[in-house]
């Protein structure tokens, strides 16, 4: 049995919305609009009805085994961007499974930012990412160690750094010669200052956004590669994968980078 979502209704709801009115407001004479009101209510809106359910009602799992954990991601943004999202790993079958423990297939670490929520944008469902947001996606020790943990006690071979365009930490670091950012910002800003690819893109093209936006997911890539003992073993002995990408907010695609 398909695991109904709260949008399957909704989608159902405004399909029967729309066939009543159609129906309501068509010129008919005596027999034909009692006729009409009838098969309507009788047969044609619960059809319309289900026909919405059903369409819009989630496929289940999703047979990807034949795919790289980053071919997986980049077939699940390509369905999102195109408006075909299929909301796999999300009935309550899959629920259950994941009561005996978590098999994610990917990291991915990007912003808090709410316009950038990677299962949406990747297409996935529970169980299938490990997911690290902070603002810039700037990554200290908490979320190295939280990446270590996924690497290394949940055995994913795949680290996904996604920035994305008009980010606002960034915004505020490019700003911060004229703006001074406030409590706590101002350390995720100091972070993004000592970044070194950030100060190499401020020498070479300036305070601009979308240069800095890729410097500061270049230095989150390279960070983690270099991260000892653990990322860093893993990479070297071809066991880990860790890529940059970029997510644009106007089209909902997503680009690898490195």
């Amino acid at each position: 049995m398909r695991f109904v979502h709260l949008y399957s209704i909704a989608r159902g709801l405004r399909i029967l919305f729309f066939a009543t009115h159609w129906l309501s407001v068509i010129p008919m004479k005596n027999g034909l609009y009692f006729f009409a009101n009838h098969f309507s209510s009788g047969i044609l809106i619960p059809a319309l009805l289900l026909a919405g359910l059903w369409s819009c009602t989630p496929t289940g799992s999703l047979d990807e085994s034949g795919l790289t954990p980053l071919e997986r991601l980049e077939a699940g943004n390509k369905r999102f961007a195109s408006f075909h999202p299929i909301h796999p790993d999300q009935t309550l079958k899959r629920l259950q499974e994941l009561e005996d423990g978590q098999k994610p297939f990917a990291v991915v670490v990007s912003c808090s930012d709410s316009r950038v929520p990677p299962e949406l944008v990747f297409d996935q469902g529970l169980g299938d990412l490990f997911v690290i947001r902070t603002a810039g996606n700037v990554i200290g020790d908490f979320e190295l160690g939280s990446i270590e943990y996924a690497v290394e006690h949940l055995g994913v071979s795949l680290v996904l750094v996604m920035g994305h365009e008009e980010c606002g930490a960034i915004k505020a670091f490019l700003e911060s010669d004229v703006h001074e950012a406030e409590g706590h910002i101002k350390d995720i800003v100091k972070a993004i200052q000592e970044e070194p690819e950030e100060q190499e893109v401020l020498r070479e093209a300036g305070r601009k956004i979308d240069p800095a936006v890729r410097a500061n997911i270049r230095h989150g890539v390279e960070q983690l590669k270099n991260s000892g003992p653990i990322l860093a073993e893993k990479v070297q002995e071809g066991k880990l994968n860790i890529v940059g990408a970029m997510y644009n907010i106007d089209n909902g695609k997503v680009e690898i980078l490195w």
